[in-house]
């Protein structure tokens, strides 16, 4: 299977890119009607989705708010309940969402659930107090281990490789339930030996842990590993570039999936036209606003990791593009060669 791409670009500016994107973008426009706002569920305020969200809605240049959450699960359930237009979640829970399953068996398959594109990879990422003397994976046993608050995709991921490993909660000493944006501190505190995050990199919470106190990023691999990323088609082997958070920091190897932007089918066709054609339009502007945005290619964005059927809005753009054509008994052509032909030279 060939490996998710990962970040490459200069990360010197990270720090004024926290300060700037999560204190710049605040973009709701409380004077607009309500309906005319594209609201987008992001997940924590101090992750990526969070950010992409908000450069969703820079380059929109109209009524639009990113709106926090839990994460990739809950974003999900709100598209089905019709509580949010447009969210960000993982490739894997678009799947189990598509498809009825793990978290949202109860609810059964999602026939209403769309994808527009994809956006970057997300290394499931293992972060521990160096003192703990964890080295991957299976040094977790009987350790203090933040897994994700419920309703994330980080935990969803978790439970997952933990179920590939053949483990249950009772395998560590301490479970913690803490969001994102907690658990860097709660790791510095020593009250956990390690948190784990499914993450586009760099990550700012994962640097605040490395500054604070000396925190590490390990490896997940092993036999476990390669079955879960071989059974499952929205996994796929990854790696962290050597050096990303701090000098002596080796590659990474781990496994990783896709964030994913996805909508309701009832969500208003031109609304979604709009977002699309924003990001589009304006590609060299949007990925300037993260570094895991500098490996992105459009015709890699309109396929991969995409479990659910394009949203109508997302397809009359791309038909308009001549990335996807329409065949003659009015069907779509894959993607994938359209694309591959024609996008990389718009």
């Amino acid at each position: 299977m060939k490996p998710c791409g990962t970040v490459t670009k200069s990360t010197a500016g990270l720090a004024s890119l926290g300060g700037g994107l999560l204190a710049g973008l605040i973009l709701a426009l409380p004077a607009q009607a309500a309906e005319d706002q594209i609201v987008i569920g992001t997940a924590s305020s101090t992750g990526v989705y969070h950010i992409t969200g908000q450069a969703f809605c820079r380059l929109l240049e109209g009524p639009c708010h990113a709106r926090p959450s839990e994460g990739s699960v809950a974003n999900l359930r709100d598209i089905r309940r019709g509580e949010v237009p447009i969210a960000l979640a993982q490739s894997d829970q678009q799947y189990y969402a598509v498809e009825g399953r793990e978290g949202f068996a109860d609810a059964g398959p999602d026939d209403t659930l769309r994808a527009l594109f994809s956006v970057h990879s997300e290394p499931f990422t293992l972060v521990v107090r160096r003192e703990s003397g964890i080295q991957g994976f299976d040094d977790l046993e009987q350790r203090a281990v933040n897994i994700g608050n419920p309703g994330s995709g980080q935990r969803a991921t978790m439970l997952q490789l933990m179920a590939a490993r053949g483990w249950t909660l009772d395998n560590f000493a301490l479970v913690n339930e803490l969001p994102a944006d907690q658990q860097s501190l709660e790791l510095c505190h020593g009250n956990i030996d390690a948190m784990v995050y499914t993450v586009g990199h760099p990550d700012l919470s994962i640097r605040q842990a490395v500054d604070l106190c000396n925190a590490a990023v390990v490896g997940v691999e092993g036999d476990f590993v390669a079955s879960l990323v071989d059974e499952a088609p929205y996994y796929s082997l990854a790696e962290i570039p050597a050096g990303l958070y701090y000098d002596d920091q080796p590659e990474v190897q781990t496994f990783g999936v896709r964030a994913t932007v996805v909508a309701s089918e009832a969500t208003d066709p031109d609304q979604v036209y709009t977002l699309v054609a924003a990001v589009f339009d304006n590609f060299e502007r949007f990925t300037d606003f993260h570094p895991a945005y500098a490996v992105l290619e459009p015709e890699r964005m309109i396929k991969d990791g995409l479990s659910a059927p394009l949203h109508e809005g997302a397809l009359r753009y791309y038909r308009e593009r001549g990335w996807i054509e329409e065949a003659s008994n009015g069907e779509d052509k894959d993607a994938a060669e359209e694309a591959e032909t024609n996008a990389a030279t718009d």
